[in-house]
């Protein structure tokens, strides 16, 4: 799993609402090991086009990396091509036909912490108070503050996307269900976990790469060299 000059290689995957900045100190953490890291910028109005934005990125790399896709972005790694490894962190992991939004999941707390657009786009936000409490409750208050404040609006309608591609058929995959979270219902991503060839099991909230960037960053390093060392 290795990227330009034989360094191996990681593409994460942010969720609707957050940006590559979330995962800086996992990004950080990797590349203090000496892993190629690639961070792509989602927002780009559709599934069909972050899943583009997420394919040039592999694409780019010359060989195949890991992907990590949180949450949304689960949906998207599903359906890129050309990876070794996929690890679905409280992530969607959809089948043929399916949408994250026909998967179902997401938490009444989530829900209510939406707030509609003002705008003719019809894009949404989140309420900054109730958005701590549901996707970095685990974490110490300046993190969480943090976090929030990079949260930005989201078009609708990319939770409806439905892949064209089922890559977690075709390679190997781990999923990380996230124990406390309070986004994505725990018992909707053990029942997705049974899609993939591994499952983690965390007690974490639904951001540990806010929380807890160790933990990722120890994961996506293990897989990397357990995956590098059959090439």
């Amino acid at each position: 799993m290795r990227g330009r000059g034989g360094r191996a290689a990681a593409v994460l995957v942010h969720g609707l609402y957050h940006r590559p900045e979330h995962f800086g100190p996992v990004a950080d953490g990797l590349r203090a090991q000496g892993v190629e890291v690639l961070v792509p910028e989602l927002h780009r109005g559709s599934l069909a086009a972050d899943t583009a934005a997420v394919q040039a990125a592999v694409d780019a790399l010359e060989e195949p990396p890991l992907l990590l896709g949180h949450s949304y972005g689960g949906s998207v790694i599903t359906g890129i091509r050309g990876a070794r490894h996929l690890v679905y962190l409280a992530a969607f992991v959809p089948d043929v036909g399916e949408s994250a939004a026909a998967l179902g999941g997401t938490s009444p707390q989530l829900r209510d912490a939406v707030v509609p657009g003002e705008g003719p786009d019809g894009a949404t936000h989140l309420d900054p108070g109730r958005a701590a409490d549901v996707l970095y409750d685990d974490c110490p208050g300046p993190l969480a503050a943090r976090a929030v404040g990079l949260l930005r609006p989201q078009a609708p309608g990319c939770g409806r996307g439905i892949p064209e591609h089922h890559s977690w058929k075709l390679i190997p995959s781990t999923y990380v269900v996230c124990a406390g979270d309070r986004a994505i219902d725990p018992a909707l991503q053990r029942t997705l976990a049974a899609r993939c060839t591994a499952v983690r099991e965390w007690p974490t909230g639904h951001s540990p790469f806010v929380s807890r960037p160790a933990l990722v960053v120890d994961l996506v390093a293990e897989l990397l060299g357990t995956v590098s060392s059959r090439t």
